[in-house]
């Protein structure tokens, strides 16, 4: 890889760090809403385009995610480089193997390079799927009102396919909790 293209690279971690970090920082900030859309809405058309998708789990293997499709789940959109995603990976992978599907399904799909993601997870223990979205996967997250593209961004689908909320920033395990239970 020639110089240019590295810098390039260090340049688009570094932003979207700090976008990351900023949100992430912001505990005063209430967090990035969707109410329940309805059918032909926004987040229905979000929730449409993400079940469309085929992406490479950590093995390289192609995945359609509309194998999740009328199952209650909550995507996390993340990256190795994203301090608040680092942070909150342990206490959403107990939560996703403590649920294991009961009620729900955690996946997540990272703007990453899949043998960082493969390391982060084989070092973390993550036992939720994972999917390499890489800058797609931004796009993906703007689908659901993420405009800036901001990391971490969690995204709460009902097993009707509706979005029901999305999180912007580090999550609030207590607040996440309560909403789960709603569902």
């Amino acid at each position: 890889m020639n110089k240019k293209k590295l810098a390039a690279f260090a340049a688009v971690a570094v932003l979207f760090g700090a976008l990351g970090a900023v949100f992430g920082l912001k505990k005063d900030a209430p967090p990035l809403t969707t109410a329940i859309a309805p059918t032909g809405g926004p987040a229905h058309t979000a929730t449409t385009n993400l079940y469309a998708q085929t992406l490479n789990d950590l093995s390289g293997k192609p995945q359609a995610l509309a194998q999740w499709k009328g199952k209650a789940l909550l995507v996390n959109f993340w990256a190795t480089w994203c301090g608040p995603c680092v942070q909150e990976m342990p206490e959403l992978s107990a939560l996703a193997d403590e649920e294991a599907g009961k009620r729900f399904n955690v996946i997540g799909v990272g703007i990453d390079s899949p043998s960082a993601m493969s390391e982060f997870a084989t070092k973390h223990n993550i036992k939720y799927p994972l999917y390499v979205g890489g800058m797609g996967g931004t796009e993906l997250s703007r689908g659901f009102g993420n405009p800036s593209g901001g990391l971490p961004f969690t995204v709460l689908i009902g097993a009707d396919g509706q979005v029901k909320k999305t999180y912007l920033g580090k999550l609030k395990f207590d607040e996440l909790k309560a909403d789960l239970a709603a569902l």
